[in-house]
C-alpha cells in the first residue's frame, strides 16, 4: 500500500465543489454537441433529398452516415483514452466537431458532405466514451449519478435546441437578410438554410474546445500511468481528492490493464451488463423517435408545421425527465429507475400500437391522433428518466480504472451499432408490417429489458469506483 495516497473511509455527501462543477460542465459540452449533431439531421433530409435528387438508397445513406462515423469513433477511442489520456483525445473530438460542421455547410457535392457527416459522426463516437468516464473518474461516489446524469443533460439540451434550430431556421429563411459577405449569407441563411442547420455547431464546437485547453487530465488515469505528484496535485484542488486516489486505486500498478483483463471472470460479467444496457437503450426506440418523430406524428395525422413543433415539444418533454432523473438517481438508485422507468415504456408503447391500430391502417381519427401525440410525451417522458439517464451513468461507473477506456468503448459501440441498424430499418419494418406491430414488436422488447434489469443489473449508488470493482471480483 502506498503510504502517500489519499485514503478513503465512509463515503459521504460532498460540499459544493465549484472546480469539479467546471470540469463536469466542460465535458458535458460533448454531450451537447453529441446531441445537436445526432438530431439537426432531422430538418435536413428532405431539402438535401431535393436539392441532390437522391435515390431512397442514397436517402437512407445519408441520413445514417454520422452513425457509421459513430461507430468508428467508439471503436478506436476507448484504446485511444486508455494510452494517451482522456483530454488529449476530449481535444480531437472538439477539432473534428469544428471540421465537420464548417464541412457540411460549404459542399457542393453530396459525397463531400457524407464525408463531413461521417466525421462528425466520429466525433460524436469519440465523445460518447470519454466525457461521459471523464466525469465518472472526478465525482464523488455520494453525487457520481448526479455528475454523470449533466452528461445525459447536455445531449437532451443539444437535441432540443437542434430542433428548435431548424424549425426556426426555415421559417425565417424567406425573411432573412444577407449577413455576410458575398454567397455566404444569402445561400446558407436562405436559399439553402440546411447549410445554417449544420454549420450553427461550428459555435459551441469552438468553445467546447476553447474550455478544454483550461481543464486538467483525469487523475485517476494520472496515476494508472505513474504520474503520481501530477494526480495527487489535481486530485488536491478537489474537495473528494481522497475518493479519487484511494483505495484500490493505489494498489494498481502503473499502466496496468489490457483487452486480455476486460475479459476475466467477473469483469467480463460487467462488460457484458454494459452491453445489454446499450443494446437495450437503443431498441427501446428513444433514437427512432428522435430521427423519425415527425414522420410518426405525420402518420398519425398531423400537419407538417405541427408535427415539426410536436417534435420540439417531445424535445422539452425530455429535458424536464431528465432534470428529474438529475435529482433522484443519486437518492433512489440505479435499478429502480431502470426496472420502473423501463416497464412504463412498455405500457406507452403498446397503447401507443393499439391507438394506431384502431384506424385499421388509415389515418387515426383527431381524437386518435391526440391520444397518440399525448402517449408519445409520456414515453419520452418514462424513457428519459430511466434508460438514456442511467445507461451513460452506470457504463461509465462499472468498468476499473485500468480498463475503464476499453470498456466504456465496446459498450458504447454496440450503443451506436444497435442506433446505426434501428435508424436504417425502422422505415422498412413500418412499411412492412405498420406502425401499430412496430409499436407493439419495441414494446415486447422493452418487457425483456425490463426482466434483464431486475435479474442482472447490480446497484452501484454510494459506492466508490473501487468497491464497484470488488463488486464484479468477488461475483
Amino acid at each position: 500500500m502506498n503510504r502517500s495516497a489519499p485514503r478513503t473511509g465512509a463515503v459521504t455527501a460532498p460540499r459544493l465543489d465549484s472546480f469539479l462543477l467546471l470540469l463536469c460542465s466542460v465535458a458535458s459540452l460533448g454531450g451537447f454537441l453529441f446531441g445537436f449533431d445526432t438530431a439537426v439531421i432531422s430538418g435536413t433530409i428532405a431539402m438535401v433529398v431535393a436539392q441532390f435528387h437522391l435515390s431512397p438508397f442514397q436517402e437512407g445513406f445519408f441520413a445514417s452516415a454520422a452513425l457509421m462515423g459513430c461507430v468508428i469513433g467508439t471503436a478506436a477511442s476507448g484504446t485511444l483514452s486508455d494510452r494517451i489520456g482522456r483530454k488529449p483525445v476530449l481535444l480531437l473530438s472538439a477539432v473534428l466537431f469544428v471540421a465537420s460542421a464548417a464541412a457540411c455547410a460549404v459542399p457542393d457535392a453530396f459525397e463531400t458532405l457524407v464525408v463531413a457527416r461521417i466525421a462528425s459522426g466520429i466525433a460524436v463516437g469519440v465523445a460518447s466514451v470519454v466525457a461521459p468516464m471523464y466525469i465518472s473518474e472526478f465525482a464523488p461516489a455520494s453525487s457520481r449519478g448526479r455528475f454523470v446524469a449533466l452528461y445525459q443533460l447536455s445531449i437532451v439540451i443539444g437535441v432540443l435546441l437542434a430542433y428548435y434550430s431548424n424549425w426556426l431556421l426555415v421559417r425565417n429563411a424567406a425573411q432573412a437578410a444577407p449577413g455576410f459577405v458575398g454567397w455566404f449569407g444569402p445561400r446558407i441563411m436562405q436559399a439553402e438554410p440546411w447549410r445554417a442547420m449544420f454549420g450553427a455547431a461550428i459555435f459551441p464546437a469552438f468553445a467546447f474546445g476553447a474550455l478544454l485547453m483550461a481543464v486538467p487530465e483525469s487523475p485517476r488515469w494520472l496515476w494508472r500511468k505513474g504520474r503520481r505528484e501530477q494526480a495527487a496535485a489535481i486530485a488536491a484542488r478537489l474537495a473528494n481528492g481522497g475518493d479519487i486516489l484511494g483505495g484500490g486505486l493505489a494498489e494498481e500498478s502503473p499502466d496496468s490493464g489490457s483487452w486480455r483483463d476486460l475479459f476475466r471472470p467477473g469483469l467480463r460479467s460487467a462488460l457484458f451488463v454494459a452491453v445489454m444496457l446499450s443494446v437495450f437503450g437503443q431498441l427501446s426506440g428513444v433514437s427512432i423517435v428522435v430521427y423519425y418523430g415527425p414522420k410518426i406524428l405525420a402518420s398519425a395525422g398531423f400537419a407538417k408545421e405541427a408535427a415539426l413543433l410536436g417534435q420540439v415539444g417531445f424535445g422539452l418533454i425530455n429535458l424536464v425527465a431528465t432534470l428529474v432523473a438529475m435529482t433522484i438517481i443519486d437518492r433512489f438508485g440505479r435499478r429502480p429507475l431502470l426496472i420502473f422507468g423501463t416497464a412504463a415504456v412498455a405500457l406507452t408503447l403498446f397503447a401507443t400500437g393499439a391507438v394506431f391500430g384502431s384506424a385499421g391502417g388509415g389515418t387515426p381519427s383527431a381524437t386518435a391522433a391526440l391520444w397518440i401525440g399525448i402517449l408519445i410525451c409520456v414515453y419520452m417522458a418514462a424513457v428519459a428518466i430511466s434508460i438514456c439517464s442511467v445507461i451513460w451513468v452506470i457504463t461509465a461507473e462499472i468498468f476499473p480504472t485500468s480498463v475503464r477506456g476499453r470498456g466504456t468503448s465496446l459498450a458504447t459501440l454496440a450503443n451506436w451499432t444497435t442506433n446505426t441498424l434501428s435508424a436504417l430499418f425502422f422505415p422498412v419494418v413500418v412499411n412492412a408490417v405498420g406502425m401499430a406491430a412496430g409499436c407493439y414488436v419495441i414494446g415486447a422488447i422493452c418487457v425483456v429489458a425490463t426482466w434483464f434489469y431486475w435479474k442482472r443489473v447490480p446497484e452501484t449508488k454510494g459506492k466508490t469506483l473501487e468497491q464497484i470493482e470488488q463488486m464484479w471480483v468477488r461475483k
